[in-house]
């Protein structure tokens, strides 16, 4: 084994301050954010689970003790200070930082375990039984400690993080190759990853093969043969996992590492991502002929562009290809800069696609989502891939206003840039002497003796341009050279609502308003759109828009109105036809509404509060643009019925939904059918009715509707429940 000698080298933070602009400005505010949270209330369950004493409020949503996830953003809370503080020199987060590092070695000097919940979770993972990924939380607070040595210098943060791998060496060593893999279907975040990097830094053997035990081979084996076998898999579960591949093959230089992760990149950069450079819906891969069928609030989760930007970056430096850089900058300023709400600081977990709807960010005490943790540190850490370099060559990467310190080279670059409100740059070069060097940018090498003083302006060509949905070329996005816009649709339905949610889906459900179309091929398009006087990057439809022209500006800047990145075109006979078509689902959802008594909508909070939810083990989520609930045990509604008429019971599921579900369908107590889901009607939603006998509502105005799980099964998915006469 050797290490692989890397094709170029990215700056350090240290090396790289940002200067006014719309990147320093969203640094700055959670500069703010990292300096409001109380470092106490983020050890409390650490202290006690390590039985000692805490007088701190816990904190609310994935944070919260009754939460199994709780304790994973300490790990990204660490690493953000980190990176804030080698972003900016900011002292007292370096302090923040080091008094967590302090607090969590005393927590571990009590049994050698440090975790905020119990071993206990880790066992339950190596017996394949239930548990909200500890080895996932295990990595972010391994990825914090590793983050505070290597930024802040700490030392104790390395002896706390080598012990937790002495903790972990005796668990792993003692499961078969067998039962190690098959833990490794719980997610476990980057665990291949941190192991790796702290093999990195102690070059001790035994953390090289901790990683190892971590490389999950039912997903690498097709990877590194060049299969895409992604479809339905969780997305964000496997990004971590390939990071960790990448940082395998640059420490030993082995080949299939360096496969896995290229494809990878590859499937998901170019083939599976949306515009704005995110992918997936409700967290989950796609086929890819399916992009129309998932437009929905659930789309492009914010954890999965962080991790694919990490990616991004291994292989750039394997390989200084434009295209790496070119997804790079299309992520970064169309999703995570737009993750970021202008107001508060706080951010979301989805970039909603669906048409007409808006964005939603968490609570600063309350949510503690995934997407809030990698948000952190998204904002801390802008300045880590503006530039490059291999020695005698300079990579310019991202026009972002910002000062780089090539100390082995004695010059410092300013580039100062109003990027993307200007298509300019300059390059200012301050050196101690004359310094022969090839400049690198956008593909174009600048190759001379730079003095003290010189200028090089840089000028990229920006124009309008349509990007079709993948597989939907009546479907398109705009874009204003590399940024992405979005119709602007304004407030309606919004004035009562709260932007601030503790769940990620709270808002998922919110009526969104018919969304106008364009009444144009789309290679006529752009003939059709105009530039809006005296708003930079704004443009307007001009007579196309139906019913009314709308007016697009980057997707980064809208906030706290109702939005659409994509937009269905038509000419006169499609429109026709969809307006037949819309006609024909009106007048059969009529039918239905003349029988419907009553109505549940799983997972949605009101509709379920109405029917007097209730359940066990139970969970949710978002799919398709609709809401589900399923259980390992039972859930239940209330739902009323007409005492004197026969009644039918309709559940709506997914046709693709299978594995081990089989469950009773319970009215009152009594069972009154059987239900096994096992791809009963592959790519669509279907229904099935039960009838209720007339005995169980003889006489009542509501009764119980209960859907019980079989011993080892899962209830549901539900998507809908309906009362019909």
């Amino acid at each position: 084994m050797h290490a692989l000698l890397l094709a170029l080298t990215f700056f350090s933070l240290q090396d790289v301050r940002l200067l006014d602009g719309p990147f320093k400005d969203a640094q700055e505010r959670d500069r703010k954010y990292l300096h409001e949270l109380d470092a106490d209330r983020l050890l409390h369950n650490f202290r006690i689970n390590a039985k000692l004493s805490s007088i701190a409020e816990p904190l609310g949503g994935w944070e919260a003790p009754k939460c199994e996830l709780h304790g994973h953003f300490a790990g990204h809370y660490l690493s953000a200070c980190a990176l804030m503080y080698a972003s900016t020199g900011d002292e007292k987060l370096k302090a923040k930082a080091d008094y967590i590092v302090a607090e969590l070695a005393k927590c571990q000097s009590q049994s050698g375990y440090l975790s905020a919940f119990p071993e206990s979770f880790f066992d339950r993972v190596d017996t394949g039984k239930p548990v909200w990924a500890p080895y996932y939380t295990l990595h972010k607070i391994m990825a914090g400690l590793l983050d505070v040595h290597q930024l802040c210098g700490n030392q104790q943060a390395l002896d706390v993080l080598v012990k937790m791998a002495g903790w972990l060496k005796p668990r792993v060593d003692r499961l078969g190759h067998d039962q190690q893999q098959k833990a490794l279907n719980n997610e476990h975040g980057g665990m291949n990853e941190v192991l790796a990097n702290l093999y990195g830094v102690t070059r001790n053997p035994d953390h090289l093969k901790l990683a190892r035990a971590f490389n999950h081979e039912i997903i690498f084996e097709p990877l590194a043969q060049g299969v895409d076998k992604l479809n339905g898999l969780h997305a964000n579960t496997q990004i971590p996992k390939i990071i960790g591949a990448a940082r395998e093959y640059e420490l030993t230089g082995e080949g299939q590492f360096a496969a896995i992760a290229s494809n990878f990149w590859k499937y998901v950069a170019l083939d599976r991502s949306y515009c704005i450079g995110g992918h997936s819906d409700s967290e989950h891969f796609f086929p890819l002929t399916d992009f129309a069928k998932h437009l929905s609030p659930a789309t492009a989760e914010t954890c999965n562009t962080y991790n694919m930007l990490k990616l991004t970056r291994h292989v750039f430096t394997w390989e200084s290809n434009p295209r790496y850089m070119d997804f790079y900058e299309r992520a970064l300023f169309n999703q995570i800069l737009a993750s970021q709400d202008p107001k508060s600081g706080m951010m979301y977990y989805f970039a909603s696609l669906k048409p007409g709807h808006f964005k939603n960010y968490n609570l600063p005490n309350d949510s503690f989502w995934c997407c809030t943790g990698t948000g952190v540190e998204n904002h801390a850490k802008y300045g880590d891939t503006i530039y490059a370099h291999d020695g005698n060559t300079l990579y310019v990467n991202l026009l972002i206003a910002s000062e780089l310190t090539w100390k082995e080279k004695g010059i410092t670059v300013r580039q100062e840039t109003r990027f993307p409100e200007s298509n300019t740059s300059r390059l200012t070069f301050k050196c101690a002497k004359p310094v022969k060097l090839t400049v690198k940018v956008r593909g174009k090498d600048y190759n001379r003796e730079w003095r003290d003083g010189d200028k090089l302006d840089i000028e990229i060509p920006m124009k309008l341009r349509i990007e079709p949905l993948p597989g939907e070329p009546k479907i398109v996005a705009l874009f204003y050279g590399p940024i992405t816009l979005a119709g602007e649709l304004g407030t309606q339905g919004l004035d009562k609502i709260n932007f601030y949610t503790k769940k990620q889906l709270d808002l998922a459900n919110v009526p969104t308003p018919d969304v106008p179309v364009l009444m144009c091929e789309p290679a006529d398009l752009l003939k059709h759109i105009e530039p809006v006087s005296g708003r930079s990057l704004t443009f307007r439809t001009k007579g196309i828009g139906h019913p009314h022209d709308v007016t697009l500006s980057p997707y980064y800047r809208l906030h706290h109105q109702r939005l659409s990145v994509y937009w269905k075109c038509f000419n006169e006979v499609d429109w026709r036809a969809k307006q037949a078509e819309v006609e024909k689902v009106n007048a059969i959802r009529k039918t239905l509404e003349a029988r419907i008594v009553d109505e549940v909508r799983p997972g949605e909070q009101q509709p379920e509060t109405d029917h007097n939810y209730k359940g066990d083990k139970t969970r949710t989520g978002y799919f398709h643009d609709r809401s589900w609930r399923d259980t390992r045990t039972w859930i239940s509604y209330e739902v009323r019925v007409l005492p004197d008429k026969p009644m039918t019971l309709r559940c709506t599921y997914w046709g693709d939904d299978g594995g081990n579900r089989i469950f009773d369908i319970l009215v009152d107590g009594q069972k009154i059918a059987e239900q096994k889901l096992h791809r009963n009607k592959p790519g669509t939603f279907f229904e099935a009715d039960y009838a209720i006998p007339a005995a169980l509502t003889q006489g009542k105005q509501q009764v119980t509707v209960k859907l019980q799980a079989h011993k080892d099964t899962i209830a549901g998915g539900l998507f809908g429940l309906l009362v019909l006469k």
